[in-house]
């Protein structure tokens, strides 16, 4: 059996996967607060896939790589499987998108907020396994199966946390306070899942085919820094409540210009009026009927 080291650069890059976990969690938080405030489907769709990238995105598939920068198997070099890479993003994504879906539409309730966690945790623990299935070193990989079951309960309670806090937290500092306790599920899941590994050495050192961890991580400091100015073009493009308020009250401003109003004459019961106008230009000559009799 091969000797593991899940920290082989010390502290940095525990501590940067958990701040990547931060990071992406508050925006995945803010985003999500949105859903319930959007006032069409198409901008609840939009907002949930911002924060279905945030989370699944930044908060668990980015962290996961930046932790995996830090594991080292002794005699052997570790390279990756670039489509099953991939394709553990896209289960990330997917899976907090859905999960997402299920709890933000309708009224929330336990049902609603239990199958999203479900749901959503899974897809975590998916994640995750298939990241770990990507690998490619010189040794078979064996899992102890009740820490593999307790990494899935963590993703499943973490994820219904997340999913309840995404709903219902909208004030910054219960945003931050959450962001920090999503951080520390998210990362407790990866560990635990990470000590139930174990690498058995293969006799005969074959060549090691796949991509570098140097090789993977300039795409993936790119897509979060792109996605992180994105995400927070996004929030601070989009208009707020008082933004909303402030022209609701403009709009109650304006009345429309009164109509132009038809003169009216004054009484003229005598015929004054008739009698300055006579002889005039164009004024016609009173007939014997309009004179008044004496």
């Amino acid at each position: 059996m091969a000797e593991i080291n899940h920290f082989e650069y010390g502290w940095i890059t525990p501590a940067l996967s958990y701040a990547l976990s931060v990071l992406g969690s508050i925006l995945g938080l803010v985003c999500a607060g949105r859903i319930r405030r959007a006032q069409t489907n198409g901008q609840r769709a939009w907002w949930g896939l911002l924060s279905a990238w945030a989370l699944g995105g930044t908060a668990i598939w980015a962290m996961h790589f930046m932790a995996m920068l830090g594991f080292a198997v002794e005699n052997t070099r570790i390279r990756y499987d670039v489509p099953l890479t991939v394709a553990s993003t896209a289960i990330a994504v997917v899976a907090v998108g859905i999960g997402l879906a299920i709890v933000g539409t309708g009224r929330l309730n336990a049902v609603r907020l239990i199958a999203g966690g479900i749901f959503t945790g899974a897809g975590v623990a998916s994640m995750h396994y298939t990241g770990m299935a990507a690998m490619r070193l010189n040794g078979s990989l064996d899992y102890d199966t009740v820490r593999v079951v307790l990494s899935v309960v963590i993703a499943v309670v973490a994820s219904t946390v997340a999913l309840w806090l995404a709903m219902t937290v909208r004030r910054g500092l219960a945003i931050f306070a959450s962001a920090l306790v999503m951080g520390v599920a998210v990362n407790g899941m990866h560990f635990t899942g990470m000590s139930a590994l174990s690498v058995h050495r293969h006799e005969r050192a074959g060549e090691v085919t796949g991509a570098g961890v140097s090789t993977l991580l300039v795409p993936i400091m790119l897509a979060v820094i792109f996605g992180v100015v994105g995400l927070l073009y996004a929030l601070l493009a989009a208009p707020t409540d008082d933004d909303r308020a402030a022209a609701a009250y403009l709009d109650g401003r304006r009345v429309a210009e009164p109509a132009a109003a038809t003169p009216v004459a004054a009484p003229d019961p005598v015929g004054l009026r008739a009698r300055s106008t006579l002889g005039q230009p164009g004024t016609p000559f009173p007939s014997r009927r309009d004179t008044p009799p004496r």
